[in-house]
């Protein structure tokens, strides 16, 4: 597949004045988690209405997961870490088209749809993007971050005290006012993320980045499908 790639200046606020990214429809270097990690279970939110939106996101064509061959090689190697533990990966996002988050910036700019406000109760939407919740470009651009959570092996239910894409401070990794049980949960996940090579997000408990990624400076834009 030839490489398609053309240099885009993001809007202002974006990025620093005069700086470019690359943006690119190439999906050769990625896989679907699928065809790596067999036992995974996906919810993948932007392929549905249940997301802090209330609506499905643009470039989510099939509720499917990808991540660069890179990424997915070592999520490969938590998934076989979890797994010995009694655990499987349920992933709720990874890839993230740039129109899809070109989608989150226009829906925060539309003072006529206030999405779902249980993802953000005690903030207003204008919160999201000024507080850094949402950025106007993402690392799930890249292809190298996922967002995820550990399930029993049955399917059954594992408390992390606090649901996907909550924006509170609830959400941070190291949030007091949890159950010892949430805790250990949380940290069985995050110890396996990072031994396998990924960097945790100081305000997400599901959100982790590949260290060594391997598209840093390239955002892609082809669909989810």
């Amino acid at each position: 597949m030839k490489k398609l790639l053309f240099t885009f200046m993001f809007v202002a606020g974006s990025l620093l004045p005069g700086l470019a990214d690359t943006i690119s429809y190439d999906k050769t270097g990625f896989a679907q988690i699928s065809t790596v990690i067999d036992d995974a279970a996906y919810d993948i939110r932007y392929y549905s209405p249940n997301n802090f939106t209330g609506n499905k996101i643009n470039g989510y064509k099939a509720p499917r997961a990808y991540l660069t061959k890179e990424a997915l090689a070592a999520l490969a190697k938590a998934a076989d870490d979890l797994r010995a533990q009694g655990y499987r990966l349920l992933i709720w996002d990874a890839y993230r088209p740039q129109k899809a988050v070109d989608n989150f910036v226009a829906w925060i700019n539309n003072p006529t749809d206030p999405g779902d406000k249980t993802f953000y109760p005690a903030l207003q939407k204008s919160d999201l993007l000024a507080g850094n919740y949402i950025m106007a470009k993402s690392g799930h651009t890249r292809g190298s971050t996922v967002d995820l959570t550990i399930i029993k092996k049955d399917g059954s239910f594992v408390d992390m005290g606090g649901t996907f894409d909550l924006f509170s401070e609830i959400s941070h990794p190291d949030y007091k006012k949890i159950t010892k049980k949430q805790k250990k949960n949380r940290k069985i996940l995050r110890d396996a993320m990072i031994k396998a090579g990924f960097n945790p997000l100081d305000s997400e408990w599901w959100h982790f980045t590949l260290k060594d990624e391997p598209y840093k400076d390239t955002y892609f834009n082809f669909d989810v499908e």
